[in-house]
């Protein structure tokens, strides 16, 4: 049996992005009757109790610290001997950064290259640490992950890794994001603020997501669907100053809504519920809000040049980046309700049926297996 130990620490209370990726991969770890992987969860010290519920093969060690500067030291510290007195045949540290002395096989996942190619989206603290962070998995780990082609195409032009390279995409739960609605809908909508008929973008309010742009082409269409509003649905993170100014200017400013960070069981009913699905990131590394949205067979515009257009496969409607007027003509398009969008809806759940947590879960399995000392 391959002992796999899965670092979950960098996982926040409410997760997003990359932290529901990790979420979703140990959960479908922890679901699998596989006989020749044992998987132990790495976690905070007052963290164990949500990780221990994932499934009925979790497992899990709670020893990491809490505060962040004292986890990542931590990590190169003391999680190399952890590993070590568990009997560790294989590490996956899925958010960049890796325990350096750890002498065991590696498997970093790379998410996306943004801390190399766009700085100015990140908290400046972070970009020296991440980028380090990144050059050493291309230099050192066994083996990546990234999770689009997108993402490790980039790697390999910036960091030409040592390590060979397997694009896992993320999954969905299809038995929760589908385009049925369920009969809690209307009242978590309701619980949230939200009537129908609007627009909404998901994810952390942060520069790359771009939603000044957003807010600026709702303006232009706003006038032509009186009962239409925008809804802005993420946890506020950082650089949300240009969307304040943006909203501040917008002639319709009391039709845009900021629920805030949602709970899980609302987000099904958000995307499926909505007129149109804006996703006009400027970049990403997979962008799992726009796989979401396919499956609940929501009408989605996101940005072209991206893993998003990688995503969505043609079951999207695609913008230049920045581009204002584009993404008002497009949120018109989908709102009104063109002749091609029972098409894209139907090859757009089709595509998310093919991405699934199970088949990411096997996919890693087999990297685990590939790179691993039997126990």
């Amino acid at each position: 049996m391959t002992r796999v130990t899965l670092d979950v620490t960098a996982v926040p209370a409410h997760p997003v992005g990359a932290g529901r990726y990790t979420v979703a991969l140990a959960a479908a770890l922890a679901r699998r009757d596989d006989l020749d992987i044992e998987v132990v969860l790495i976690a905070r010290r007052r963290d164990a109790e949500r990780w221990a519920d994932l499934g009925p093969h979790a497992r899990v060690v709670a020893p990491a610290p809490d505060a962040r500067p004292v986890r990542l030291a931590w990590e190169q510290a003391a999680l190399p001997r952890l590993l070590s007195k568990l009997g560790a045949d294989v590490h996956h540290s899925p958010h960049y950064t890796m325990p350096e002395a750890a002498r065991l096989p590696k498997i970093v996942t790379v998410h996306d290259l943004t801390f190399f190619d766009h700085p100015e989206w990140h908290e400046r603290s972070k970009v020296p640490f991440f980028r380090r962070a990144i050059r050493v998995a291309a230099a050192h780990a066994t083996a990546l992950v990234c999770v689009s082609q997108t993402t490790a195409d980039r790697l390999v032009e910036l960091c030409r890794p040592a390590a060979p390279i397997t694009v896992v995409p993320h999954g969905v739960d299809g038995s929760r994001f589908s385009p049925e609605p369920g009969p809690e809908d209307g009242p978590l909508l309701a619980a949230a603020g939200i009537t129908a008929p609007y627009i909404t973008s998901l994810g952390t309010i942060e520069p790359r997501k771009d939603l000044p742009t957003l807010v600026r082409a709702f303006d232009r269409i706003a006038g032509d669907h009186p009962d239409l509003t925008l809804v802005l649905a993420g946890a506020r993170g950082w650089g949300v100053t240009p969307l304040d100014i943006a909203i501040s200017a917008s002639r319709y400013r009391d039709r845009i809504i900021q629920p805030g960070y949602l709970p899980d069981e609302t987000l099904p009913a958000l995307l499926r519920t909505a007129a149109a699905v804006a996703y006009p990131s400027l970049a990403e590394g997979f962008g799992l809000p726009a796989l979401e949205a396919l499956a609940c067979g929501a009408p989605l515009v996101t940005t072209t040049g991206s893993a998003m257009e990688e995503v969505a496969a043609g079951a999207a409607l695609l913008v230049t980046p920045g581009d204002i007027e584009g993404l008002a003509g497009a949120l018109d398009t989908l709102v009104n309700g063109d002749p091609g969008q029972a098409a894209r809806r139907q090859a757009g759940v089709a595509i998310a049926a093919r991405h699934t947590w199970d088949a990411s879960a096997e996919s890693h399995a087999r990297i685990y297996r590939s790179v691993g000392w039997p126990g």
